[in-house]
């Protein structure tokens, strides 16, 4: 780390100069980078938060084609701005950009503001997300710093920081500062990323064919391996589930998560986490319960699903049940119905949920 000890990075003009003419020759051609339209480009930016490019692309051009600008996204009901992210994940991200745009167009006449403090204030517009929308859509001179921009950069100065920690972003976010081309802000930020999914990847980072090798500490130490540094992270927890599919005739129970909750605003078959030495079955009918003030007996095992979120993993048994008696309980009429099978796909639910409804249409209809 002998280079960030001093007030300026050696070499920055011409690792700016190098990186600059490698973009210009390498970087992909990705549907965002033909617009300088700035709601294009938050767009893409709010989807690209921890999700890769390929993924993003079909997403991209569906939320455009249905939300052509910031007016029509500000204008639409939240379960189909929803509908559009499922499977997306992080539906945050969603919730907040529709909140976002309902503001720009209440609070800025329809104009994103191209002003960080203006920008920053808006709903899910974080540090990053303002750094890159407002450098790309308007040459603002703010340094973007993410995963990609961290690895190079732990990378070529060997900056011992762990990466995945939040404490040491303060650190990265000066040296990128440090760095950043002013004149050409843009480019300059597309090029450190571009680098970061190209060629410095994670497990093995194509040295030959990177531009800032003459300048990598780690190159020429050949202690790639060894950077970018990362604080080991406690074991990812595991939860068994159990799920309901309640039928009530021909229809099926579905209810709504909080929107202040993690999958907020997503819809799902009502279900918990099993409790010490308690059966799935019986933890079922226990949920259904408590969940939804329902009385059910269970006809069938659908199936059993297993999905990792972020930060722990679930094992699932899903249950085919029949309603008894009670009558819904829950914290208004708009967050539960009961719905046929052939209208599920009105609704945009969980991945975790789309892992068994499937098996359930074929098995039911």
């Amino acid at each position: 780390m002998e280079v960030l000890k001093n007030k300026k990075i050696q070499n920055a003009e011409q690792i700016r100069s190098a990186l600059t003419k490698w973009y210009n020759k390498n970087y992909r051609k990705l549907p965002w980078r033909a617009s300088n339209n700035p709601y294009h480009i938050w767009v893409s930016e709010m989807m690209l938060q921890q999700t890769q490019v390929n993924t993003v692309i079909p997403y991209y051009q569906r939320f455009l084609k249905r939300f052509p600008d910031i007016q029509a996204l500000a204008a639409a009901d939240l379960q189909d701005v929803l509908k559009l992210w499922e499977g997306l994940g992080y539906y945050s991200r969603a919730r907040n950009f529709h909140k976002a745009a309902q503001a720009v167009v209440s609070e800025h006449r329809g104009i994103v503001p191209d002003d960080r403090e203006m920008f920053l204030a808006l709903s899910g517009v974080g540090d990053y997300i303002a750094a890159a929308v407002l450098s790309i859509a308007f040459d603002r001179p703010l340094a973007v710093v993410d995963g990609n921009v961290k690895r190079v950069f732990a990378r070529l100065f060997e900056i011992a920081a762990p990466v995945n920690i939040s404490a040491s972003y303060k650190i990265y976010k000066a040296v990128a500062n440090d760095l950043l081309d002013a004149d050409d802000p843009a480019t300059f930020n597309q090029a450190v990323m571009e680098l970061g999914a190209l060629v410095c990847k994670p497990a093995k980072p194509d040295c030959a064919m990177c531009p800032l090798s003459k300048w990598c500490v780690s190159f020429k130490k050949n202690h790639t391996d060894r950077y970018p540094v990362k604080q080991k992270k406690a074991p990812i927890p595991h939860h068994h589930m159990s799920v309901g599919v309640l039928f009530k005739g021909d229809k099926v129970l579905i209810v709504r998560r909080p929107e202040e909750k993690m999958l907020g605003g997503l819809w799902e078959f009502p279900g918990g986490r099993l409790q010490a030495k308690e059966s799935a079955e019986d933890a079922c009918i226990r949920i259904l319960k408590e969940k939804v003030n329902l009385n059910a007996t269970i006809e069938s095992k659908l199936t059993r699903i297993r999905h990792a979120y972020t930060h722990f993993k679930i094992t699932a048994d899903i249950f085919i049940c029949t309603l008894i008696s009670g009558r819904v309980r829950r914290n208004g009429p708009t967050d539960h119905c009961w719905v046929t099978l052939s209208t599920l796909e009105r609704y945009p639910f969980p991945t975790s949920n789309h892992k068994f409804i499937s098996k359930l249409m074929k098995d039911r209809m």
